[in-house]
């Protein structure tokens, strides 16, 4: 892909994702504008399906839905509630120190700054960037495993791991499309352009596509 194509490509992907299902956090995002939810929400996600992501984060929140009522559950809830969720344990725990953190820190209120969310337990660039994006509208580019290879696999950046990924894009995605790239994406990659074997012949980016790394597809 030219540098040039990434308007007309990010345009096609509006278009074709418009009747995709989008991530759980990113509709939780939209209907709740809640960072502490879009928070912990993100977190129950690494490394886990989204549709277990959904019913994990909400069995939670029906539980508690802020810092101080999520203290005021057991360990032994917060696990009940959250499973299947991969590292349910280790999630559990984090969500208890990232709260009393928030509260002691914070005003129970969510930091509305990268670094800062950085610094929390469990919580890293994906998540940080995905909690600035999302809970604040602010510049932000969350690089998950979807953005990351499709934005390698199309020849506009070479990096190999997301936060290379991500240093790239800041350097030449225009800002305008930051907060959306990675809710497009991870709908694209989920639907066509999928880790094995991607839909590349149906697929509407193939002329602007470098096809880097596709050994095989249909």
């Amino acid at each position: 892909m030219k540098d040039a194509d990434i308007r007309a490509v990010v345009r096609i992907l509006r278009r074709v994702t418009k009747g995709m299902l989008s991530p759980y956090v990113t509709r939780l995002a939209y209907n709740t504008h809640d960072p502490f939810m879009i928070l912990i929400s993100t977190i129950l996600s690494l490394r886990t399906k989204d549709a277990v992501t959904e019913e994990a984060s909400q069995r939670l929140f029906a539980l508690a839905d802020t810092p101080q009522e999520m203290l005021r559950l057991s360990p032994q809830e917060i696990e009940k509630a959250i499973r299947p969720v991969l590292y349910y344990g280790v999630k559990t725990q984090n969500i208890l120190k990232i709260c009393r953190i928030l509260i002691e820190q914070y005003d129970a209120h969510v930091p509305p700054d990268l670094d800062k969310l950085d610094e929390l337990p469990g919580v890293g660039r994906k998540t940080a960037n995905l909690v600035v994006t999302l809970g604040f509208n602010k510049p932000g580019i969350c690089v998950d495993t979807h953005v990351h290879r499709i934005t390698n696999r199309w020849g506009y950046v070479n990096t190999k791991t997301p936060d290379e990924t991500e240093m790239a894009l800041r350097a030449k995605l225009p800002k305008e499309y930051w907060i959306e790239i990675n809710s497009e994406l991870v709908a694209f990659g989920q639907n066509l352009c999928l880790p094995i074997s991607p839909l590349c012949s149906t697929c509407p980016l193939l002329k602007y596509c470098a096809r880097v790394g596709v050994t095989h597809s249909r």
